[in-house]
């Protein structure tokens, strides 16, 4: 039985080289986290945190007052990504009400 290749396989083994010639070289790029005791020189730091009334506004929304202690973690917040000022899944599952205002 004869196996037919068609213009993919060309096509693909083509495409490939292609890419792969305009991929810089690896020792352009430096690679972050190889040694995680020290910090990499230049990296960015963070030299204050600033939140605004609407961010805390943002963080609470749909929770009511007195708010429970178990919000105190906002004040230690830093300026990473955290999920819980960010609305969530809708339906049965907004429990704050960010995808009914």
């Amino acid at each position: 039985m004869e196996r037919k290749t068609g213009i993919l396989a060309p096509a693909l083994g083509v495409l490939v080289l292609t890419l792969a010639g305009l991929t810089p070289a690896a020792a352009e790029y430096p690679v972050a986290g190889t040694d995680p005791s020290q910090r990499p020189v230049g990296a960015p730091r963070i030299t204050e945190v600033v939140r605004g009334p609407d961010w805390y506004e943002r963080a609470l929304t749909g929770i009511s007052q007195p708010y429970p202690p178990s919000l105190r973690f906002l004040e230690d917040q830093g300026n990473w990504y955290t999920p819980f000022i960010h609305p969530g899944m809708p339906g049965y599952y907004d429990l704050r009400g960010w995808h009914v205002q």
